[in-house]
């Protein structure tokens, strides 16, 4: 049990917080014309951006079953929003992505003004303004780079984004990305224990409605006429997603424990599940006085799904009812945060797993958040699964030594040929010598150390934040491009090609893809456009081409893109200079090319010297 204030827990005050809070709620009346409400006090450092709800079943589904759509990646509304090494983009809510394209033309110079004058920008929004508050936030951390080469003067403070009874948003690669970029400390989600909005994605659409239609009605402030308590509606909404939710928190919980039995995997034929998934920091407010924030994603799917359970089915009109009315109580729950306890769990495999009624400290604390033993123990195996990642890092990272001696052994090896006026590519081709022969054996324990980093990352296994992680991205592109020409060698040389295909397109190991993309990724360039490992696979399959000279027309675009490659990747130094040997694979088959295109060529320079 934490005795610090929430201020600072999650590092924001809660004089913002509460004025974010009562900006939420008031941009519901905004005019339909005006898309978000600014707040600017003089001699305040923040700057307050927050967005009104929609209460229209069109804006929080788009389409059946749950409205989610892909972020397209050509070109890339939101480029981290990725899997890096999986290739894997994220997929979000379309009605809500939508409503946050149709502001952003308005909000982006005003978002500039604040970033010029040195602002803290803060995004927040109630209900269904959270998403376009939390894809304002990712497009703002996007981009914030871009603001401060315009304007160096301006300030390189994060946003935050502060979201009351928000819906899901995005998928776990969504909360991935996040995580890998370090973003996720700048969203700070607040959801009252019984609140049903916060829950609402993972059911599917064609189960809301009509209910979903008239809680949506009632909740909206702008209605003119009196409803009266949709008691039987909310009971309906309350079952339903709360049915749904369980499918949800029952899949992920036999993800978290380890469970190998394939029926849970087998249901997902028949069953369909919500893609949405919790991330950022997650504020729980028990109704008793108390606040307990989480931040780890798999915990707060757990907590949505328990906190919100009936003691007995007698309460269950009561708390079906409550789960609406919570939704807009924020403002007042928030009201007095100084005499608030602060629950931080942080230290999941240490919960009390007991819900006895004398329960203290801790124990209490989960217990106002209804969490059984059963709960709790679900917690704990989140927590197990997020240090397990850390433990499978740690083993990688003890594996850096075994990899920089292999590294260092087949650098030497490059070097020794090179010292013969021989490319190491052509020698490890033939493999004649005891040297090419050690040579195999390093690539080869080198490939066994990559395709394990690889399985994992695949599986998910790593921590986020791995693949950020810039000694990693250097060692990948190392062992890239000292290794790579060494496979392409060996696949040529068994002739792997001709039962397999050309090695670019059947024949290259994953391992070289995910290192590849990290490096592509982290420089913010175009995918596949660092393809210099891959050299000896085009030369390869161009000599297969060109052994009819008659076919060289047929080719020549090829053969110019490829050359105009190789000048950039040798002046980079991507590239080394025993590729122009005289009696290089390269060189060899380049001075078969026509005379008119050879003295014309722009690597003509490298091989006549």
């Amino acid at each position: 049990m934490a005795s610090e204030r929430l201020g600072e827990v999650i590092s924001m005050k809660e004089e913002v917080i509460k004025k974010a809070c009562s900006i939420a709620m008031k941009a519901h009346e905004l005019p339909e014309k005006q898309l978000y409400l600014v707040e600017k006090n003089r001699g305040s450092s923040d700057v307050i951006f927050g967005f009104p709800g929609s209460w229209f079943i069109s804006d929080w589904f788009s389409r059946s079953p749950f409205g989610e759509k892909k972020i397209d990646p050509h070109p890339p509304q939101f480029a981290s929003l990725r899997s890096i090494g999986n290739d894997q983009v994220a997929t979000v809510n379309e009605a809500f992505l939508t409503r946050f394209q149709a502001i952003l033309p308005q909000l982006q110079n005003e978002v500039g003004k604040a970033v010029a004058e040195r602002k803290q920008i803060v995004f927040t929004g109630h209900s269904s303004a959270g998403p376009i508050a939390v894809l304002m936030t990712v497009w703002f951390l996007e981009n914030l780079e871009k603001f401060i080469k315009s304007d160096p003067s301006t300030s390189r403070m994060p946003p935050i984004c502060v979201t009351f009874g928000s819906p899901l948003v995005g998928d776990f690669i969504f909360n991935h990305a996040l995580r890998r970029e370090s973003w996720s400390l700048y969203f700070i989600h607040f959801v009252m224990r019984y609140d049903i909005v916060p829950r609402v994605l993972l059911a599917p659409l064609s189960s809301l409605e009509p209910e979903l239609k008239i809680i949506l009605h009632f909740l909206n402030p702008k209605h003119t006429t009196p409803m009266p308590e949709p008691t039987e509606e909310a009971s309906a909404l309350y079952v339903t997603v709360m049915r749904n939710a369980s499918s949800v928190g029952s899949h992920a919980a036999c993800h978290l424990m380890g469970n190998t039995n394939k029926l849970s995997d087998t249901l997902l034929s028949f069953i369909e599940l919500s893609p949405y998934r919790p991330f950022g920091t997650y504020v729980f407010c028990t109704g008793d006085r108390e606040l307990v924030v989480v931040k780890n994603p798999d915990t707060v799917l757990q907590i949505l799904f328990y906190s919100s359970q009936l003691s007995s089915e007698v309460e269950g009109p009561e708390i079906a009812l409550r789960s609406v009315k919570d939704h807009l109580n924020y403002q007042s729950e928030l009201q007095n945060l100084e005499t608030k306890g602060v629950a931080h769990l942080d230290n999941l495999q240490g919960l009390p797993l007991s819900s006895n009624v004398g329960a203290a400290g801790l124990g209490l604390v989960l217990n106002n958040l209804g969490l059984t033993t059963r709960a709790r123990l679900c917690l704990c195996a989140a927590g197990e699964l997020e240090e397990q990642k850390w433990r499978n890092q740690e083993k990688i990272n003890k594996k850096k030594i075994d990899i920089e001696r292999g590294l260092l052994a087949l650098e030497g090896y490059k070097t020794r040929c090179e010292a013969g006026r021989v490319s190491y590519y052509d020698a490890f081709k033939l493999s004649k010598d005891t040297d090419d022969f050690n040579a195999n054996v390093k690539r080869l324990e080198l490939a066994g150390i990559f395709d394990k980093i690889k399985e994992m990352l695949k599986r998910y296994e790593l921590p986020d934040e791995f693949e950020g992680h810039r000694e990693w991205i250097d060692i990948g592109t190392r062992y890239r491009r000292i290794a790579e020409p060494l496979d392409i060698a060996n696949y040529y040389r068994h002739l792997k090609n001709e039962d397999t295909g050309p090695y670019l397109i059947k024949g290259r190991p994953k391992r070289y893809r995910y290192t590849q993309r990290w490096l592509e990724y982290a420089l913010k360039i175009s995918a596949g456009s660092s393809g210099e490992s891959c050299f000896w696979a085009e030369v390869e399959e161009l000599c297969l081409r060109t052994i009819n000279m008659g076919l060289f027309e047929d080719v020549k675009a090829h053969i110019l893109s490829l050359e105009k490659q190789v000048d950039k990747w040798v002046q980079d130094r991507e590239l080394g200079d025993d590729i122009f040997f005289e009696d290089s694979t390269f060189v060899k088959w380049w001075k078969t090319l026509p005379q008119l295109h050879r003295s014309g060529s722009c690597i003509a320079k490298f091989i006549n010297n």
